[in-house]
């Protein structure tokens, strides 16, 4: 059986995160094979994987958003589309209306379109940007409202023109681009489409937006609304949804998603990896303090120098370890190397870049992660398999991790504290930094609390079940339409 698995930004050039998930996945099943569809940002990254593919990794199919730069529009055509298409288009700029796929499948992939740029050269389509803009939109000048509508759309309509792998099963690891994507193929070759979602793909495109210089003020609830509507789109056309841990189930069905759908399946780790790391001891020297963290902008490193900052100040007996790639975003990585020179911590701070995570652990005494946003972070899986405890942002599923869930009795593995909030998190640093017993017991707990529920042998016999009742549902549907 071949499974397609659609990823976004992720794998195989990033390190970490959906990334090592998805390595994970494909070498602990080498009775499947995969077929990996993956939309990457910049052209440049082609052929530059991060990871050696499995064996069973039978092929990796790039697409690049920045590919569209050098797209080349034809002439103006008029009558080019039916009413009906003009409608699902109206329908899709409106962002009222659920987004209709078999009607964009329609536009897209059965009428030939040099370029997905002519679309904007059709009369018809500039008469519904025209009578939206008038509608919605008049205070605005038309040229910022048509070349934010072009931003927007040309991605997707880029997308849709690609051919898909054909296989037995369509699996994406997002809700965005890759998830349509995913409906896409299922619909074209009737099969089925599972989608496993890790952080809630279009929550994080909203604090992005909200945050972001590139979208104008004006048109930041048309960038969100459209990214909701994406998701959607994908809950609807997936016939199941599997995600990492309850809170994040219950924001899929307030988003739309049919709650039958919806299956826990959490992260698992390889806990014989970490075995021969020793357990915390009360060494009386310099308190170390971890993160196994990219250097980029989501984990908010920012955060982490300024909650260091007041840690040193407090107990200068510490140092600071960063402890992850600093190749992805070099603007953001300079910014943090800057931030420590400013705040005079440069000679406390170490910044390592690519390392392996278990020669680093055993000097650890205190790990913290800062992100202002995650789905179920494998680096707080393997610091709880290393015997290390936690200072967490609430994001994602580190409130569960840290204090267990409903059914847990295990106690705290750490701490949980607001995200942004540098002061919480130097407070909690610090406590714990002077408390040996309290650290020594939530390592403990965080340990017995991975062992419980988070193996890598529970992650990988769940999906190899999964994509077996995939393939027979898929399977059951070839033989009704044979028949």
């Amino acid at each position: 059986m071949r499974i397609c698995l659609l990823t976004e930004g992720s794998y195989p050039y990033v390190v970490g995160g959906v990334s090592s998930w998805v390595q994970m996945l494909m070498e602990g099943l080498p009775e499947y094979e995969f077929v990996v569809y993956s939309i990457g940002a910049e052209a440049k990254d082609r052929g530059h994987y991060k990871y050696k593919l499995p064996q069973n990794c039978v092929g990796i199919q790039e697409v690049f958003l920045d590919e569209i730069l050098n797209l080349k529009a034809g002439t103006m055509q008029e009558h080019a589309l039916t009413e009906a298409q003009q409608q699902v288009l109206e329908e899709l700029v409106k962002g009222d209306q659920p987004i209709n796929l078999d009607g964009l499948v329609d536009i897209f992939r059965n009428k030939h379109w040099e370029s997905p740029l002519d679309i904007f050269m059709t009369g018809d389509f500039f008469q519904v940007i025209r009578k939206i803009y008038a509608e919605r939109y008049d205070y605005l000048p038309f040229t910022e409202f048509f070349w934010t509508l072009r931003s927007m759309l040309l991605p997707l309509f880029y997308l849709l023109q690609q051919e898909l792998p054909e296989a037995d099963v369509y699996h994406s690891v997002a809700t965005g681009y890759c998830g349509v994507l995913g409906g896409i193929g299922a619909a074209v070759y009737h099969k089925p489409f599972m989608i496993t979602e890790h952080g809630i793909y279009s929550r994080e495109r909203e604090a992005e937006i909200i945050k972001s210089d590139w979208a104008k003020t004006d048109f930041k609830s048309v960038w969100i609304r459209y990214f909701y509507n994406l998701a959607k789109l994908a809950y609807e056309k997936a016939d199941h949804v599997f995600t990492l841990f309850e809170h994040n189930g219950q924001i899929e069905k307030e988003l739309g998603c049919d709650p039958k759908k919806i299956a826990i399946v959490p992260n698992g780790i390889h806990m014989e990896r970490f075995a021969p790391i020793p357990e915390l001891t009360d060494h009386g020297g310099t308190i170390n303090v971890g993160a196994v963290v990219r250097v980029v902008p989501i984990k908010d490193i920012l955060t982490l120098l300024r909650a260091f900052f007041l840690v040193h100040q407090d107990m200068p007996d510490t140092h600071l370890y960063v402890m992850g790639n600093m190749e992805e975003d070099p603007e953001y990585a300079q910014l943090c190397l800057n931030t420590a020179e400013l705040l005079g911590i440069t000679e406390a701070v170490t910044f390592t870049g690519s390392i392996q995570v278990t020669e680093y652990l055993p000097k650890m005494d205190i790990l913290v992660l800062s992100s202002i946003s995650e789905g179920q972070p494998l680096s707080v899986l393997e610091g709880f398999a290393a015997h290390r405890l936690f200072v967490t942002t609430d994001v994602g599923c580190c409130r569960e991790l840290i204090y267990g869930d409903s059914q847990d009795t295990l106690g705290d593995a750490g701490i949980v504290v607001p995200p942004l909030d540098f002061e919480a998190m130097a407070r909690e640093i610090l406590r714990l930094a002077r408390n040996f017993p309290l650290r020594h017991q939530m390592a403990q707990a965080g340990y017995e609390r991975t062992l419980r529920g988070y193996t890598y042998e529970h992650f990988i016999d769940s999906y190899r079940r999964i994509y077996r009742e995939e393939g027979e549902l898929g399977a059951s549907w070839q033989a009704l339409a044979s028949n």
